[in-house]
């Protein structure tokens, strides 16, 4: 297995912004968390969309009408990037304010995806096919990986690093790091990282081969999980070195080089990305108030996550943790900048974390799953997991940061 460490100093988060089957924006989603605790009535309950074979499986589905992509940059136009425009929409005021005084080369953007416009590349290839050739607004840029950056960085007119990285299901939360280097190197004053991910054919059908697909809600840490729903969305942060009121307190990334699609059975690569995320921050175990989980619902993530958090943890976890993919779906590149604005969420808004239906199954390693309780403090440091196919592992520290420090200096 092989760690990165790289010491750096915590950036501030000046805003974000999300959209994903919850809602968009923060005041929505925060509405249907504080829903969730009185009724436990998710999107998942009811939005369902076909495999190949006719079967129904549950989806995190985003509802209603999405920005327009310009017609300059129609070569880009897909679901994916009008979701990040969505986001990005929410954080402009403050990215305006931002371009006003920075030039553009001073402004990264750095998002993380797992399908970009493949959606749009199985239309296109589906008209092909039945000799209706190629749709004219097909263009292959809607569909490339890098796709997202590219149509950002073209649209806001930023010429500072812009990429996209594709780690699987950690893609966004390891842009949190590439974002806090930048920083740290002096290579740009501000950074827009996030990740935005959408529905297509091409993930369902294919967790459904790898049997990993729940047709059912699902159900994470339960005695009767048998995969994870897909959902799609978008979230995008302004990272920055100027106080303000959240923070990525530290961050940890690892490989397992164990399986393509497997984790480590014994977690060790997921225990040794959470302990550097402590570490980094300067943090102890005892001294989280929140765990969001990766918790995808599948027999072997579960499995080898609360083998890692009982080791780091023994038997004295005093924070909750749960999984917020029981509502939203896994959005898979974008879940880790999902769940992080979820994060950010009940550290803002000092909400009670997302409760887990489902009792523990037996024969997991027992940890302390959130049953709606309400927080014995007010959240002010939380961990939010994202594991990944291949061992790509990344787990981020963020926190609150008391008011008399602000505008103190970090140095």
């Amino acid at each position: 297995m092989n760690t990165v460490m790289t010491r750096v100093s915590p950036c501030f988060i000046a805003d974000y912004g999300l959209i994903c089957a919850l809602g968009e924006g923060k005041t929505a989603v925060a509405a249907a968390l504080s829903r969730w605790q009185e009724s436990g009535i998710s999107p998942l309950d009811g939005e369902r969309q076909p495999l190949s074979d006719g079967r129904l499986t549950p989806v995190g589905r985003v509802k209603g009408a999405l920005p327009s992509v310009p017609q300059a940059l129609s070569a880009y136009d897909s679901r994916n990037n009008r979701l990040l425009l969505a986001a990005l929409a929410q954080i402009r005021p403050g990215l305006d304010a931002l371009m006003a005084r920075l030039a553009p080369d001073r402004i990264a953007i750095v998002l993380g995806t797992s399908t970009s416009g493949i959606a749009e590349a199985e239309r296109a290839v589906a008209a092909w096919q039945g000799g209706e050739g190629i749709p004219a607004g097909f263009d292959y840029r809607q569909q490339e990986l890098g796709s997202p950056s590219d149509f950002l960085a073209r649209h806001l007119a930023l010429t500072g690093p812009a990429y996209t990285l594709s780690t699987a299901c950690s893609s966004s939360a390891r842009a949190f790091i590439s974002g806090q280097r930048l920083l740290a190197a002096g290579l740009a004053d501000a950074v827009i990282v996030g990740g935005v991910d959408s529905l297509c054919g091409l993930t369902l059908n294919g967790f459904d081969s790898l049997e990993s697909l729940s047709l059912s809600r699902c159900r994470p840490f339960g005695a009767e999980r048998c995969g994870i729903n897909i959902g799609e969305g978008a979230a995008l942060f302004l990272l920055t070195r100027e106080r303000a009121g959240l923070a990525l307190l530290g961050a940890g990334e690892s490989s397992d080089a164990w399986h393509v699609s497997a984790p480590h059975p014994e977690g060790l690569g997921a225990e040794a990305a959470m302990r550097m995320a402590l570490r980094q921050g300067g943090v102890t175990p005892g001294e989280l108030d929140y765990i969001n989980l990766h918790g995808t619902a599948t027999r072997l993530n579960d499995e080898m996550e609360s083998l890692a958090l009982a080791r780091l943890f023994g038997a004295a976890q005093s924070a909750p943790a749960s999984s917020s993919k029981m509502l939203t779906g896994h959005t898979l590149g974008a879940a880790g900048a999902i769940e992080a604005a979820i994060c950010c969420l009940l550290l803002a808004r000092e909400m009670a974390p997302p409760r887990q239906g489902e009792a523990q199954d037996p024969a997991l390693a027992p940890i302390r799953l959130a049953r709606g309780e309400a927080p014995a403090r007010p959240l002010a440091r939380v961990l939010s997991n994202s594991f990944a196919f291949g061992g790509n592992n990344v787990s981020l520290l963020l926190g609150r940061v008391p008011a008399r420090e602000k505008g103190a200096s970090h140095e």
